[in-house]
């Protein structure tokens, strides 16, 4: 009997009282849960603001096919206790050797290249984020602050992280403009689409 694919979705919602309370996210999780459930998935699952264990949060990596990062867009990236995870876990993750083996390079093989050594190869990572910036603000050379950038290029130095160790990036999903203007409900309910859709489902 086939074993049953498995995704871990990783909450990193900061609460601020009175400020955000992490509902919406909250509502990304719980749409990608009935979706993967629904594709005969098992859920496993971690909110970093409720603590954790690096070893055990490596033990899901590595069991996971599909990795998801739920997470607010705090100052142009994750909030800081998401970089407290990934120093942690990934170090434990390079620590055991679980995740990658040295950096890709070897002093035999001059070609290889930096960046080469994981050992993740076959799972697929992907941020689903939410924004205060409005769509707009990316992929526009006329905008002033991004320059023509895109959200891949502001979730760099967290994906990077996962293409180091050999995982396949899949295309980020983004709910902007959450306090103005921003179509929250119709966003929400297209998200099992793209999920279908970047992960072949």
């Amino acid at each position: 009997m086939e074993k049953p694919k498995k995704v871990l979705l990783i909450n990193t919602h900061l609460t601020y009282p009175n400020w955000t309370e992490g509902t919406l996210n909250n509502s990304f999780i719980q749409k990608a849960k009935d979706f993967f459930v629904a594709k005969g998935f098992e859920i496993l699952e971690t909110k970093v603001e409720e603590g954790y264990n690096p070893e055990e949060e490596v033990g899901k990596h590595m069991e996971a096919d599909i990795i998801i990062l739920q997470t607010p867009v705090n100052w142009f990236g994750a909030p800081w206790i998401y970089k407290k995870y990934v120093d942690e876990v990934f170090n434990s993750g390079l620590n055991s050797q679980k995740f990658l083996s040295g950096d890709g390079r070897t002093r035999e093989d001059t070609t290889k290249q930096y960046g080469t050594g994981g050992k993740m190869q076959g799972k697929k990572f992907m941020v689903c984020a939410t924004f205060n910036a409005p769509a707009e603000a990316f992929d526009n050379p006329s905008q002033m602050l991004m320059q023509g950038k895109g959200t891949a290029d502001l979730f760099l130095p967290i994906t990077s992280n996962y293409r180091f160790c050999g995982v396949e990036i899949a295309t980020d999903y983004n709910c902007f403009d959450i306090f103005k203007d921003g179509n929250i409900a119709e966003v929400l309910e297209n998200y099992p689409a793209h999920l279908a859709k970047v992960f072949d489902l």
